[in-house]
């Protein structure tokens, strides 16, 4: 096994070396890996008390940012190396002031860990969620470095649970210890003799509590929603726009609604606005006349969703019509009912949301509609399920805490 995945592995480097004259991401990936030894050795410059952080993208660094910044504010002296594999996390947090030190993770070979851990000689490590890189877990075993597994889910299809997965068995135990998010990830862990875990939840839920008591205020969008029911839609994809565009231009006049699309390409936001047939205005362009009397507010720029959620009534979460729903969390701390599409199973947070009446799955405009309408006609089950997200993460908080006071 340990032959077929360096080969593995190999074939991965062939593929992107293949494939990057044609992809963007490929060519990042490339491009950021390039003379990343040297780039290294310059930043870290011997430096001592390393302590190594590493998220596969955006999505992990989210979940590993309440510890970061727990850990930093704990352990001043200490100095932080932010790693990540895909360009989608590097390319945008790559000036994220909370790191000493942020570089992409080079291949998973044995020479790369060796050199690696040669020249960051690191007093503890710390991988996000799904991270299981078999050179670099042994090298850092072999070298007795302390390893830990934070915001970690496991489900009974991966291969740690397969008879014939003993081999990828053997890579827990190179964890010190492993922080899961659920009662099911322990058991499953218990099942194959691994011990040292702990159920702690998810670090997502402190972090959208920090993102709420520190939201900024947008004046453009106080001015847009004032005295008005607002819908914020947030990350949409183009079938979400399928069935929110029909309700957008048949909704009653005192519905607004801020859009943060997925893609803001100029061709992608032309679309967008021909589509609606209600007023619409492009946040980079908004005057406040044009506010006034917009009903659709149109985000055309990056980072500014998670703040918007507060001026919203409901929110529309996209994604659930491809590959899987952007973070509802975001949402619900400001107590919002949240909506998605059908693709949200492998989400714990939206299969839990919906279970407690907090967040609907909706296939269709009729759906839509008709689940709009009662929330707005009914104030008391609007506030009820209002309730319900809102607490949803309250009930939640905590992860970082427990997990800061074993690492």
């Amino acid at each position: 096994m340990q032959f077929i995945y360096c080969i593995l592995i190999r074939l991965y480097y062939l593929t992107i070396l293949i494939v990057s004259p044609f992809n963007i991401k490929a060519k990042a990936w490339l491009k950021g890996r390039k003379n990343l030894f040297e780039k290294l050795k310059i930043a870290v410059n011997g430096q001592t008390n390393v302590v190594w952080f590493h998220c596969a993208s955006l999505g992990e660094f989210e979940q590993g940012r309440p510890v970061i910044e727990a850990y930093r504010k704990q352990n001043p002296e200490h100095k932080i190396l932010l790693t990540f594999f895909s360009p989608s996390g590097y390319e945008i947090r790559k000036n994220y002031d909370g790191a000493n030190w942020i570089f992409y993770l080079p291949l998973d070979t044995k020479a790369n860990a060796r050199e690696f851990l040669a020249i960051v000689n690191p007093i503890k490590v710390i991988f996000v969620k799904y991270e299981f890189w078999q050179n670099f877990l042994k090298a850092l075993h072999k070298n007795k470095v302390p390893v830990y597994l934070i915001s970690a889910i496991f489900r009974k299809d991966q291969l740690f649970f397969k008879w014939y997965g003993s081999w990828y068995r053997k890579l827990l135990n190179y964890f010190t210890h492993i922080f899961v998010q659920n009662e099911e990830s322990f058991s499953l862990l218990n099942s194959i003799k691994v011990k040292h875990i702990s159920v702690v939840g998810d670090t997502r839920f402190d972090r959208v509590s920090d993102i709420a008591t520190n939201s900024k205020t947008i004046p453009e969008a106080v001015a847009f929603s004032e005295g008005n029911r607002v819908i914020v839609v947030g990350s949409a994809w183009p079938q979400d726009e399928e069935i929110l565009i029909p309700y957008i231009n048949k909704s009653p006049t005192d519905i607004k609604f801020i859009i943060a699309p997925h893609e803001i390409s100029e061709s992608a936001l032309t679309q967008t606005e021909k589509s609606i047939l209600v007023p619409v205005v492009r946040f980079s362009k908004a005057l406040e006349a044009d506010l006034k009397n917009a009903r659709v507010l149109l985000i055309d720029n990056v980072g500014m969703l998670s703040s918007l959620y507060k001026y919203g009534k409901i929110a529309y979460i996209g994604g659930g019509f491809g590959k899987g729903i952007h973070n509802i969390l975001e949402a619900a701390v400001f107590g919002l009912p949240v909506f998605f599409g059908t693709n949200y199973f492998k989400f714990s947070e939206a299969v839990d949301l919906i279970s407690e009446k907090g967040a609907f799955s909706v296939n269709s405009y009729n759906e839509l509609e008709k689940q709009f309408t009662v929330l707005f006609e009914n104030d008391i089950y609007f506030q009820k399920t209002s309730n319900v997200s809102k607490k949803f993460v309250e009930n939640r908080l905590g992860a970082t805490h427990k997990i800061m006071e074993v690492i």
